[in-house]
């Protein structure tokens, strides 16, 4: 039984890798759009590589530095229109379980962990558009 669990721990502890890995990052995005890169300055290279943006930037640079957004939405004002991307990531929920019982003279121990991915969702980034460029940008420390 012992090993059983040691063999389930290890398979989701390998897929979490696995799909690490297969996470888009600023490079593969840049390498994606090489030719679009290189024609941006020296400055907005060096962001968009660090994963930043800033005021002023189009939707692709951000696309590029942070990748597809997590959220989208769009506010109405009486100044005009805003579209809102935001950014989150997953923090997984981990519990522990501890459970003992005894039955006509004999007893039992057990326990168990559970890590499940519907943790705690952050954001770590608002990026605000207003008429195709940023105009706020709200980072968040996690």
């Amino acid at each position: 039984m012992q090993k059983n669990r040691l063999i389930v721990l290890a398979m989701i502890t390998a897929m979490a890798f696995a799909s690490l890995a297969c996470a888009s990052t600023p490079e593969k995005r840049i390498e994606e759009n090489q030719e679009v890169f290189d024609g941006y300055s020296a400055e907005i290279q060096a962001s968009l590589r660090e994963g930043k943006v800033d005021v002023g930037y189009d939707e692709a640079m951000v696309q590029m530095a942070l990748g597809e957004p997590d959220e989208t939405s769009t506010e109405l004002a009486e100044d005009g229109e805003t579209l809102i991307w935001g950014y989150t990531r997953s923090r997984p929920r981990v519990s522990i379980g501890l459970g003992g019982g005894s039955y006509g003279g004999g007893g039992g121990l057990g326990g168990g962990i559970g890590v499940g991915s519907g943790g705690r969702r952050e954001y770590t980034a608002i990026v605000e558009f207003r008429e195709g460029k940023v105009s706020r940008v709200r980072y968040f420390d996690n």
